[in-house]
């Protein structure tokens, strides 16, 4: 929303959020990442993605892990868009 003209009031109005909030997430944004995920975030994600081909849904995989279904949807969803950043990365 920034890059396309809005102030921060208007993006704080449509998102429902003061306009320091706003300014605090854009902020927050430019901050670099260097940093590659722990092993053990990857191994989850890999077990995750695992079993869900395998046909499991998210509360059987949940209480193999002793976690919720929904972190478990989140854990999914954030290894799917680790692997769609890494496929958009330009190579070297």
């Amino acid at each position: 929303m920034r890059d396309s003209g809005l102030g921060s009031r208007e993006i704080a109005q449509r998102v429902r959020r003061s306009a320091k909030h706003v300014e605090r997430m854009i902020e927050w944004t430019e901050i670099p990442r260097s940093r590659r995920p722990s092993r053990f975030a990857q191994a989850l994600e890999s077990r995750v993605l695992a079993l869900r081909d395998q046909g499991l849904d998210h509360d059987e995989i949940a209480s193999k892990f002793g976690r919720s279904a929904r972190n478990i949807r989140q854990v999914e969803a954030l290894a799917y868009y680790r692997r769609a950043v890494a496929l958009l990365r330009p190579s070297d």
